[in-house]
């Protein structure tokens, strides 16, 4: 079977910009208060349902989240992004924590495995005739009671990179709305417990549009 061609140039993309972006994320929570309290009650959502949880960081990049989750906030976590190059950088900067090579629509876990899952800026790249069926493979991998939060980037528009870091890309970003996404969520079996938007930085890069984050919870 053919892959569709958004995953072959967002893999061969992230594995041209693996180390540069990994080297870029590494501190990238350190100056952002908002997104680490954000985890951070998730966190501690699925300690409080779950005595033995292990949360999934699902388009893990280099592992910035998942080393978070492991290392500050006590929450087993492993790992499973698309790019090779992105995995090997996560596996050397976050050693312990387990990442895999995978494609998030089709997770190489057993169902009800995991209790928690974090998709942060990943769903981005994902088309919208994809992001249901995602979304479904998130429920399937997840525990009944398990949670999920997602971040992206909002709006309605698409991002299209050719360059980045001096290298040639094709990388496309889907802005989504906050509505739509959590329509999809609760399409997929889920009960949305949070949503959040955050304004645009002016002084950020990377956050120079409003960003958006919703919390949910698979039905019981």
């Amino acid at each position: 079977m053919t892959e569709p061609a958004d995953l072959t140039a967002t893999r061969a993309g992230y594995d041209a910009l693996a180390e540069q972006y990994g080297d870029l994320s590494r501190a990238s929570l350190d100056a952002a208060p908002l997104d680490r309290a954000l985890l951070g009650a998730f966190a501690e959502s699925v300690l409080a349902d779950h005595p033995d949880p292990v949360v999934l960081d699902a388009g893990c990049g280099p592992g910035t989240i998942a080393g978070h989750l492991a290392r500050r906030l006590g929450v087993p976590a492993r790992g499973v992004d698309l790019s090779p190059a992105m995995v090997e950088h996560a596996r050397r900067a976050h050693p312990g924590i387990v990442f895999d090579v995978g494609e998030m629509g089709a997770l190489a876990l057993a169902d009800s495995s995991v209790a928690g899952l974090v998709a942060w800026y990943s769903l981005i790249h994902v088309p919208a005739g994809r992001r249901q069926d995602v979304l479904r493979e998130f429920g399937r991998v997840l525990r009944p009671g398990g949670h999920v939060l997602l971040a992206f980037q909002v709006g309605e528009d698409t991002l299209y990179l050719d360059e980045a870091f001096g290298r040639p890309v094709r990388l496309d970003f889907h802005r989504l709305l906050p509505d739509d996404v959590a329509a999809l969520l609760e399409g997929a079996g889920f009960d949305v417990t949070a949503r959040l938007v955050r304004a645009p930085d002016p002084g950020s890069v990377a956050a120079r549009i409003p960003q958006g984050f919703l919390m949910a919870r698979k039905a019981a």
